[in-house]
């Protein structure tokens, strides 16, 4: 297995459509709760600054992908957003770590100053402590705002890396 980050292809999208529903459907982590089809996949992935994916060299299989945009426009463009989907057969294997890192690089390609996410599920305890190590400050908290999939709200968590 010879995972490599690349910017998606069209070729792409029906995979890319499939993990990002699969994190919908946990209903732990993405605000969304609409699935996306064909159509409006096409349209979400094409609206970001630069969507990238990672996939086996060899064998093309998509283990994961993230979306980079502005967080803010204006005095506030320079600061970034981004979103992360791993697919739920290979999570654990640190793709999430790969996809982190290649997104902190093309953010400063795109010439944003800072990353920041601004919805954080306290119990995402994965992915915090991976932002953690890779620098990013948390912020702060804002209590119960996330609705978990079971109708339960739950705290979430702000944080932003200078890049």
């Amino acid at each position: 297995m010879n995972i490599v980050i690349r910017k998606y292809r069209e070729g792409d999208l029906t995979d890319m459509i499939r993990i990002w529903n699969e994190v919908v459907e946990d209903g732990i982590a993405f605000p969304q709760e609409e699935y996306i089809d064909r159509q409006s996949g096409k349209a979400f992935f094409e609206s970001q600054t630069y969507c990238g994916v990672a996939v086996d060299e060899e064998t093309q299989e998509m283990y994961g992908l993230y979306i980079l945009h502005p967080n803010n426009i204006g005095r506030c463009g320079h600061i970034c957003n981004a979103s992360y989907a791993v697919s739920t057969k290979y999570r654990g294997l640190h793709i999430g770590e790969k996809l982190v890192k290649d997104c902190l690089e093309r953010a400063k390609l795109h010439g944003f100053g800072i990353l920041q996410f601004n919805a954080v599920v306290r119990t995402n305890t994965h992915a915090r402590h991976l932002y953690e190590r890779l620098g990013f400050v948390l912020l702060g908290t804002v209590p119960r705002g996330f609705r978990m999939k079971d109708g339960q709200y739950e705290d979430i968590c702000l944080y932003y890396r200078e890049l």
